[in-house]
């Protein structure tokens, strides 16, 4: 599915750098490009060899003046990401050579590119499937080792191949079940009921096993939502400081400090932590400082995982109580800092609000207990249900919509089998499962999914 036209685009980030890169892709590529590089040896552009890199300038065909010395790259179709006659140009990357030889090439026929059309193209054109093209997205934004892995494994095509599998045996038994019935005079092997029962059981399983990483890929693919909660002057901001390990947060002594929130990304061996220092809950008459606890409040709503501190030199407060008693049906870690201080804080009154929640020890002044702290978030992310080294995860809120979906269905025809329905009726479980997990990979998705799904790309991808 070649495109007609030709696109353009700046592929590398707004800013200054020391390279820029202008892209092209489509038929007249090379041609746009030749009206403007001269390589230092006389090449033109439809000279040069394809996957070889020359040095020369882009000439202002018009003005015939030299806008930049650059680096020309041309790779011919079909051994191009976009599967298309592509052509970059390397220049400086200053905004005023990359926006002057972009509007040379769009002077020349080619069309600004939408955002992400260039992985859209890929797609359309056979290169990557739906699954693989996101991940395209999930590479750049990834966070930490353990996400960029991840969205390299899903490049790959380790969750396509998976889904592969699975839309393939869904559709060798809606092949049988048809041919079935269509053809009851020819000599087809029957397929029972019983049969195909037997065959969706192991298929139920795959997808139970996918579903269970989902919320461990979410986490690795956007970040734990972290929230850090307790009394004023308890050590939230030192928490978040150590945690970081640089001194993103103001610490003194008197309470209240912290009046906003506080969001920053913290990496805990792989792991995305999108963590957020909020204000000290209590009662106060500071109008700043009540907006700040509310909007903590606010936050502990939403996050995914709460980190409690209480002070251990200090008896527990009618204010610690209050923070205590927020955390009633919430994933949580009391934390017991300020332990290289005398304790005062008697643990038996804590049990009283948080049996259920696991407790440490540590000390942000001394580092003590950190180490503790992060392998309770690590076991907390992966719960026992999926190791670091696996590959197939789902990281994808519509990949997990789909497969909810894909699951409903098998079972519906599950169903329909218990209840002695027709072959005809278990086809249609069948193949709607079979098409839930097409839009997954794209090959069932219709153009406005693809629309959407490419939109939240930058242009130039």
């Amino acid at each position: 599915m070649f495109q007609d036209d030709t696109i353009s685009a700046v592929a590398t980030a707004i800013g200054e750098g020391g390279i820029g890169i202008i892209r092209l892709s489509g038929p007249e590529s090379v041609a746009i490009a030749d009206k403007l590089f001269l390589g230092s040896n006389g090449l033109k552009a439809t000279m040069v060899d394809s996957h070889r890199i020359y040095y020369g300038s882009i000439i202002d065909p018009d003005a015939g003046f030299t806008v930049d010395e650059v680096l020309l790259l041309v790779m011919k179709a079909p051994r191009s990401y976009t599967r298309e006659d592509v052509v970059e140009i390397h220049c400086h990357g200053g905004p005023v050579p990359l926006r002057k030889i972009l509007e040379l090439t769009l002077k020349l026929g080619a069309r600004l590119a939408e955002p992400g059309e260039f992985t859209k193209r890929a797609f359309l054109n056979g290169r990557l499937d739906l699954t693989q093209a996101e991940a395209v997205i999930d590479i750049i934004r990834a966070k930490t080792d353990a996400s960029l892995k991840l969205a390299v494994n899903h490049l790959s095509g380790q969750l396509s191949e998976v889904i592969h599998t699975i839309r393939d045996s869904a559709l060798e038994m809606i092949a049988h079940l048809e041919a079935a019935i269509d053809f009851p005079e020819d000599d087809i092997e029957e397929v029972t009921s019983q049969q195909v029962d037997d065959q969706i059981i192991p298929l139920l399983a795959k997808l139970d096993h996918l579903l269970a990483t989902a919320q461990t890929g979410r986490i690795l693919r956007e970040g734990l939502q972290t929230v850090i909660i307790g009394k004023p002057n308890v050590g939230k901001s030192s928490l978040l400081n150590a945690l970081l390990r640089e001194k993103r947060a103001i610490v003194t002594d008197i309470p209240g400090t912290t009046r906003d929130i506080i969001e920053e990304y913290v990496n805990i061996r792989g792991i995305p932590l999108k963590i957020v220092d909020t204000a000290g809950i209590r009662e106060t008459e500071d109008i700043v400082e009540q907006l700040g606890v509310q909007r903590a409040r606010e936050f502990v709503d939403k996050a995914d995982l709460i980190l409690l501190l209480l002070d251990s030199s200090s008896p527990l407060s009618e204010e610690d109580k209050q923070v205590l008693e927020l955390l009633a049906g919430r994933q949580a870690l009391v934390l017991i800092n300020k332990t290289d201080l005398p304790q005062k804080l008697d643990m038996s009154a804590i049990l009283q609000y948080s049996k259920e929640y696991q407790l440490l020890r540590i000390s942000v002044q001394d580092g003590s207990g950190m180490d503790a702290l992060e392998e309770a978030i690590v076991e907390r992310v992966y719960s026992g249900q999926v190791t670091q080294s696996e590959g197939a995860y789902v990281t994808n809120v519509r990949h997990v919509a789909l497969l909810r979906q894909a699951y409903q269905h098998l079972e519906e025809a599950r169903s329909t089998i218990a209840m002695n329905m027709p072959p005809d009726c278990i086809v249609v479980d069948l193949r709607a499962a079979w098409e839930k997990l097409g839009e997954i990979t794209g090959d069932t998705a219709g153009e406005d999914l693809l629309d959407q799904i490419f939109s939240r790309f930058c242009i130039g991808k």
